[in-house]
């Protein structure tokens, strides 16, 4: 691919939260500052009766258009309605979710008079179209490509339908990289870690709606992952959520009024709840004032560092499940581990550093690089490499990326029969033999799974694929499934009968 790109390729962190686009020019990463001055974009999409609004101007209006304005689309791309997650978060949004045709949720927005539905990645797509304006605006010249990253322990569907977003909003997506690979990119470049003598690197990245560890060798300008752990729906958001509730039932003791079904009301508490979870990382405490909060009733409350953390406890011990277990599949000790290093808006918590440094034993975390930024710095790298711009500092760089989570194939009584273990590295390509269970099969099914469980019935579905006028053969005939994970994490299957030459395959969309 290098050197094939017309123009300069950019990199983009699509947060839940935040966006941030940045570019690599005169040998060094310049993060892009938006048309309000910022070098991060809120990654909101409002719809008015008279325009759609992206960015700090849709944030700007969310407080008297709630339920119009979408926030959190990531926290919805490649799920599905049913999911439980998808479930429990629709009841903190003042925007209205539905499902959708196979079991997708669609957001309900009206806009212009008329009711429209959106997929997660359409709002996405629309982020995404603002940063590459951003980048436009700033370059003065059209950009076509970009890198955009992903945590870590994105499924195969939320990774498709993150690139699907990219070629919505008229990106060719030349690479999806994991988010803390892109930070750790940031980390070997700016400290220079990586180009003498071998570290290994922890990287811990908490954002808005994400949390994902990731452990690497970074020597000579290689950046090899060696394993990877996360959780897809843990984050800032979860924060602010509990202190939402907490103030709902506050001023429902004191008032006797409920706001939980009054989205003004509940967007108010939410923007308010997070400028304090921001303010409380460097003060011991915050009052919270909001004037006619419901039925003319105003409402206040001082909230201490103590009291924020006790209601998020049990989010910030969960925090440091995926540390252990990503150690544990490195099958490393934590004192292997050269750097500790920090990114995402949410890793400045206080409390969440200090279970950090508890961890690795008083070891001090690195806070060099900007947390907000770290991610999209590593993705404009990436892509300056693949679109032949990177010479000079960065000809020997190369990376070396893993899978978060194995894939198998269905066997009989629903035992999954794995094919690529989780944490190999990528690209990667593993066949395994499936047999017919019975005498004179006509067709054979492959069903596609990802997860750890034994069994199939505890793991994502993925999809399937089926042979069909297949020889009449006794039992015990055999066929060649083919998984192949391309460079992006993105899975392709196929099933081959070799004695007859029929083949059919799925690359695994976010449908």
């Amino acid at each position: 691919m290098a050197g094939g790109e017309v123009g300069p390729a950019i990199g983009i962190d699509l947060g839940t939260t935040n966006s941030c686009v940045a570019v690599w020019q005169n040998d060094r990463v310049e993060i892009i500052v938006n048309d309000q001055g910022n070098r991060t974009t809120p990654s909101y999409v409002a719809f008015t009766d008279t325009e759609r609004l992206v960015g700090d101007a849709a944030l700007y209006q969310v407080l008297k258009n709630p339920t119009n304005s979408i926030f959190d689309a990531k926290r919805l791309i490649g799920r599905r309605f049913s999911d439980n997650i998808v479930q429990i978060d629709m009841r903190m949004w003042p925007f209205k979710v539905i499902e959708g045709v196979d079991d997708k949720p669609m957001i309900v927005v009206t806009h212009e008079g008329q009711e429209i539905l959106f997929a997660a990645e359409e709002i996405s797509s629309m982020v995404l179209e603002k940063m590459r304006e951003i980048a436009e605006k700033y370059l003065d010249s059209p950009v076509k490509s970009a890198v955009i990253t992903v945590p870590a322990y994105f499924s195969d569907s939320q990774r498709q339908a993150t690139r699907n977003a990219g070629e919505i909003a008229g990106l060719k997506v030349m690479r999806i990289i994991n988010e803390p690979t892109a930070a750790a990119i940031a980390y070997g470049l700016e400290q220079r870690a990586g180009w003498y003598g071998k570290r290994t690197v922890m990287v811990f990245d908490l954002g808005g709606g994400t949390l994902d560890v990731s452990l690497l060798n970074i020597c000579s300008g290689v950046f090899e992952t060696l394993a990877t752990a996360g959780d897809t729906h843990l984050g800032g958001g979860d924060f602010d959520n509990r202190m939402v509730q907490f103030c709902v039932e506050e001023f429902k003791k004191k008032h006797s009024l409920d706001v939980s079904g009054n989205p003004r009301a509940l967007g108010k508490l939410r923007n308010a709840c997070e400028k304090a979870k921001m303010r409380l990382s460097f003060v011991s405490s915050v009052d919270i004032e909001l004037d006619c909060l419901d039925q003319g009733t105003d409402f206040y409350l001082t909230f201490t560092r103590a009291k924020f953390e006790q209601l998020n406890m049990e989010f910030f011990n969960k925090c440091m499940e995926p540390v252990h277990k990503c150690l544990k599949d490195a099958n490393m000790d934590i004192s292997v581990v050269h750097d500790v290093v920090i990114a995402g808006g949410s890793s400045r918590i206080p409390k969440v550093k200090q279970l950090l440094r508890d961890l690795f034993k008083g070891k001090n975390l690195c806070e060099s690089i900007n947390p907000d930024e770290a991610i999209a710095y590593g993705a404009a790298v990436q892509a300056a490499i693949l679109s032949g711009n990177g010479n000079g500092k960065l000809q020997y760089f190369t990376l070396l990326d893993v899978i978060p989570m194995s894939l198998g194939v269905a066997r009989y009584n629903d035992v999954m029969q794995f094919v690529i273990q989780r944490n190999t590295n990528i690209p990667v390509r593993k066949n395994t033999t499936m047999y017919t269970r019975s005498d004179y099969q006509s067709k054979i099914l492959f069903e596609v799974f990802e997860g750890e469980s034994e069994s199939t019935l505890y793991n994502n579905f993925l999809g399937e694929i089926m042979l069909e006028d297949i020889p009449m053969a006794p039992k015990g005939y055999p066929f060649v499934v083919c998984f192949d994970v391309d460079e992006n994490g993105i899975l392709k299957v196929f099933a081959e009968d070799k004695s007859t030459g029929q083949k059919k395959g799925i690359t695994i969309m976010s449908e």
